[in-house]
């Protein structure tokens, strides 16, 4: 009989339904979800193989968003998953986000509302709080610097139009492109997120730096304001 304190390894399963090998024989854009997380955990648990538990694991946070907002302690407490599991998970996580905002470039060129989405989708979409972020950018629409100016519950009250404005005057940018989350994933903009959209263009003309978008970033998704014409004349 199998001693009871073995885990069940990616070795136990029948070889052709070893993640590992299909990855090798098939490429990683064939596996699911399950299966590329099951070869970063390598091992299972007693009754339940390596491959189910990562389907649980996937199950029980809802999926990579949830595996994403997931706090590594939460993680490191789950049976089966420990502080190093849970460090090759989070690890694997940032370096997706790395790669999403990697450009063969020194540096990203913003071009459309979806180059600047997706420079930030990836990690604004997972917050719990509101962030407020700005995209600093050089007469060539390149990115100098993303600075975040506010975390927490923001209105319009709490936001100062000069601190958005403080790094883009300092480092002498010709544009910003303003971005916050709703932690609800829900990217529809409200009434007070045109009032401060509006106010930032009119400050930002003043001082000769344009506010080339506002953007709302939900779950997966985000609303550019400019392209709606929001706040924008």
């Amino acid at each position: 009989m199998r001693d009871s304190r073995n885990s069940y390894r990616i070795t136990d399963l029948d070889s052709s339904d070893r993640p590992r090998e299909r990855l090798l024989n098939l490429g990683a854009t064939s596996l699911s979800n399950a299966e590329l997380i099951a070869i970063l955990l390598r091992a299972g648990i007693e009754g339940m193989n390596v491959l189910q538990l990562a389907q649980k694991l996937l199950l029980d946070l809802g999926g990579l968003t949830g595996l994403h907002q997931a706090p590594l302690e939460a993680l490191c407490e789950r049976r089966g998953i420990g502080p190093a599991k849970a460090s090759q998970l989070k690890a694997a996580i940032e370096l997706g986000r790395r790669l999403s905002i990697a450009s063969p470039q020194e540096r990203p060129v913003i071009q459309s509302p979806e180059d600047a989405a997706s420079l930030l989708l990836y990690e604004m979409g997972a917050l719990e709080q509101e962030h407020l972020r700005v995209l600093l950018l050089d007469t060539r629409n390149r990115v100098l610097r993303t600075v975040e100016v506010y975390r927490g519950s923001l209105n319009s009250s709490m936001i100062r139009i000069g601190e958005i404005f403080r790094e883009a005057i300092r480092m002498n940018a010709a544009a910003i492109i303003v971005a916050h989350n709703h932690p609800s994933g829900d990217p529809t903009p409200s009434p007070e997120d045109v009032r401060v959209t509006k106010a930032l263009v009119e400050s930002g003309e003043l001082m000769d730096i344009e506010v080339l978008d506002h953007l709302i970033i939900g779950k997966n998704r985000y609303v550019s304001l400019k392209s709606k014409g929001l706040g924008f004349e």
